[in-house]
């Protein structure tokens, strides 16, 4: 997922608007996050196996178990919980932040393939496999990003011209990416697409607090 893991942090700001979107985008992140450096120092690895007309029709071998796997996403998000707690002592919002960075996990089992591990050493993998249908995807997925959309779009307010065309510039890229991940063929070089990935995953946390700073919460 990439849009549903969005989501997540746009339906947050809904539901704890002191919450900051940056800060919650990037826990729901924060496994793709850790995945990259992952790949990049060696810990995981993935390969594609055969390539298919499209990513979701290929076979890809992952083996992710300190980024993605059950166990360790909750240990991250209660390092992530924690830092927040310090930071704002808010208790309400340190368990959004947790509930934020685990999703990642749920998600991710609604929609892989058999590949999301319960915890390192573990050689039993699970996924119900929602990318086996396009239409079941677009349907599942792209209806929670635009439920997603439509509620933190009523719910912030622009300050200026660029909050509320950044907004929208923004939520067309990502559906557009999205689109080139669920529909498009897989990358040829994974070594480059981890370090885009990286990247782009960074960005996409930049601009979700710089729309915080843009589109604040009526009082």
């Amino acid at each position: 997922m990439l849009v549903g893991h969005v989501a997540v942090g746009l339906a947050g700001k809904r539901v704890v608007p002191g919450i900051s979107l940056g800060t919650l985008v990037l826990a729901a992140l924060a496994a793709d996050l850790l995945w990259c450096f992952f790949l990049m120092v060696g810990l995981e690895r993935v390969e594609i196996r055969v390539a298919g007309p499209t990513l979701m029709k290929s076979v890809v071998i992952s083996e992710v178990p300190y980024s993605h796997s059950l166990l360790m996403d909750g240990l991250w998000a209660s390092v992530f919980a924690l830092a927040y707690f310090r930071v704002r002592r808010s208790a309400r919002g340190a368990g959004v932040v947790a509930g934020a960075v685990l999703s990642h996990w749920v998600l991710d089992f609604a929609s892989h393939h058999r590949d999301m591990p319960l915890a390192p050493g573990l050689d039993r993998v699970y996924g119900l496999g929602l990318w086996n249908s396009l239409p079941a995807t677009v349907a599942v997925e792209g209806g929670f990003w635009l439920v997603a959309v439509v509620l933190y779009s009523r719910a912030t307010r622009a300050k200026t011209p660029t909050g509320r065309y950044g907004f929208w510039i923004g939520v067309v890229v990502l559906t557009s990416a999205w689109w080139g991940n669920v529909a498009g063929p897989p990358p040829r070089d994974l070594v480059a697409a981890r370090i885009t990935s990286l990247i782009f995953f960074a960005l996409v946390v930049a601009w979700a607090w710089w729309m915080n700073r843009l589109r604040p919460v009526p009082a």
